[in-house]
């Protein structure tokens, strides 16, 4: 069945002048019951796994099958627009239960402070609240562009225009999600390969070697210690997360290269609106100031909630509400630009990097556990929607007009997931201390309060972060802003995934031989083949449930 690229709709339903809503009745009544089925997900795989799925292919095919329904108007939803409000309510229930909320909450239940558990909700909940809206505020700029590659996001469009057109690419995609989902009964992580065949070969690149150090490194050190134990992958970030800093600065302040000299994007292609920032330079650098006084916002509240006030004098409190929403906001920005450009978030790693600042500024026990639950808050939920929008992009960039129906699609997701969230908070609320009695805590947090409690235990921390941060310093600042490849190496560091690296590689090596042998039809054959991989990977990762 083919699909109308002016109007997202298949043969036999009627063409849409206007993005389908959110709110429309049975519509917000499939994503509510999407969104349950994404949060126990979410909860379970978090505090069994340590883990949580990407849900975007599962929303996307259980829409897909809705549609196939002729009973009640269900069969509105053969409109891929409809679909993609599915995958985006389902994704933000799942990382909005799993990463945004229980998480954070977990951490003051592992050290013993169950008191903290229900002000740390609320504070996860503003955080979640404010990350979400810096994201679709800025979307769509030169710092977070839609034609960024945001690997989960094209998997989820590919699976929903492969479901409705079928045809070659519904061919390579179905074999690309054949191979991830069978390669993963090997413990093979084939969305690696697949981010690999979708994004910039030039973060990817550093994302596979740093893959590969981190699994390789123990065989050659004394004792067989780990990178992460020795905190070199931390200063590593901390020098290519500074610099990403400082060049998002000079972005902001309209001095980035892209901004003086290099081609805009819609100069490649002037016939294609959809290449064109949606927002400007000096709207994306109101949204993140906002952001930051929001943040500043939160952290008051979440202060005066949590009572931390006492344990602290004024201009210690000051100090300790403007570094928690700086820790907040960087922690988003950092997560964000790892998961546009590889897939990978590496929220737990940037969080810690924050536990650590904590801990060499001697913040007291209480209040950096607060601190620590708000900043891992933070990011996830940013990455996730970013995916989102990028799938919804890919679905609606062909439709003329483009722009108004291109904002309004957009708001409309922003309100999907909302009902995801929604729907989230109240699963966590509902059921945290069921699943704490009962032991099944996040890993993560259970890391994170076991650090907090024991304090710094490793002589010469902050000589081996400043040491660290210098290649990494550097390496980001040769590489640029476009390319990130101080954070990709650092993110690679930072993630143990067997293999995962030797994928990477692999699938950059095929990729760059077909892309020469195919020309450009070749690298569309690549990212359906990516999409694929991911696609199938998500859907063994989220089967995991079953067990």
């Amino acid at each position: 069945m083919s699909v109308d690229a002016t109007t997202g709709t298949s043969p036999g339903v009627p063409a849409q002048a206007e993005h389908p809503r959110a709110l429309e009745p049975l519509t917000l009544v499939v994503l509510a019951i999407l969104s349950v089925l994404g949060a126990m997900i979410g909860l379970h795989m978090i505090t069994t796994l340590g883990i949580s799925p990407n849900t975007s292919v599962i929303g996307a095919l259980v829409a897909m099958l809705v549609g196939r329904v002729a009973f009640m108007g269900l069969v509105r939803f053969r409109s891929i627009h409809r679909q993609n409000l599915a995958q985006t309510a389902i994704s933000s229930a799942t990382f909005g239960a799993a990463n945004s909320l229980i998480t954070p909450i977990a951490i003051p239940w592992a050290t013993g402070r169950t008191d903290l558990v229900w002000p740390m909700l609320c504070g996860a909940l503003m955080g979640l609240a404010i990350d979400v809206w810096v994201l679709y505020r800025s979307y769509g700029s030169s710092f977070l562009p839609a034609h960024g590659a945001w690997p989960s996001g094209v998997a989820a469009a590919e699976t929903i225009k492969a479901g409705d057109s079928g045809g070659k690419q519904a061919a390579l995609l179905g074999a690309g999600g054949v191979a991830g989902f069978a390669l993963n009964f090997f413990g093979l992580p084939m969305s690696a390969a697949g981010v690999a065949l979708i994004g910039n070969m030039w973060a990817l690149l550093m994302f596979g070697i740093g893959l590969l150090i981190n699994q390789y490194y123990p065989n050659f050190s004394d004792g067989g210690v780990t990178l992460s134990s020795q905190y070199i992958p931390h200063g590593v970030m901390i020098g290519a997360g500074l610099v990403a800093l400082v060049q998002a600065g000079f972005l902001l302040a309209g001095r980035s290269s892209s901004a003086k000299g290099a081609p805009a994007p819609q100069a490649l292609d002037e016939n294609d609106p959809s290449l064109a920032p949606t927002v400007t330079v000096e709207a994306l650098r109101r949204t993140f100031s906002i952001g930051y006084g929001l943040y500043v916002a939160g952290a008051i509240v979440l202060a005066t909630a949590t009572g931390i006030w006492g344990d602290m004098s004024v201009p210690a409190m000051i100090g300790w509400v403007l570094f928690a929403a700086f820790a907040a906001i960087v922690h988003e920005l950092i997560v964000g630009l790892a998961a546009m450009h590889s897939g990978w978030f590496p929220a737990f790693a940037v969080t810690l990097i924050f536990l650590i600042f904590g801990l060499l500024l001697h913040i007291p026990t209480e209040p950096l556990i607060v601190l620590v639950g708000y900043c891992a808050a933070t990011g996830p939920a940013f990455a996730d929607m970013g995916y989102d929008f990028k799938a919804g992009w890919l679905l609606r960039r062909e439709h003329r007009p483009y722009t108004a129906f291109e904002l309004e699609g957009r708001r409309q997701q922003l309100l999907g997931g909302v009902i995801g969230f929604v729907v989230a908070a109240a699963m966590v609320a509902l059921l945290w201390r069921s699943y704490f009695e009962a032991g099944d805590v996040p890993p993560v947090s259970t890391v994170y309060a076991t650090s907090i409690v024991d304090g710094l235990t490793k002589p010469h921390m902050i000589t081996t972060l400043a040491l660290w941060a210098i290649p990494g310093a550097l390496i980001q600042l040769i590489g640029g802003p476009k390319r990130q490849m101080g954070v990709l190496l650092a993110t690679g560091l930072l993630v143990s995934s067997p293999n995962a690296g030797w994928l990477v590689l692999a699938a950059l090596a095929v990729r760059v031989v077909w892309e020469r042998t195919r020309g450009d039809q070749g690298e569309n054959e690549m990212a359906l083949v990516g999409a694929g991989l991911i696609a199938g990977d998500s859907i063994y990762s989220a089967g995991q449930i079953l067990k």
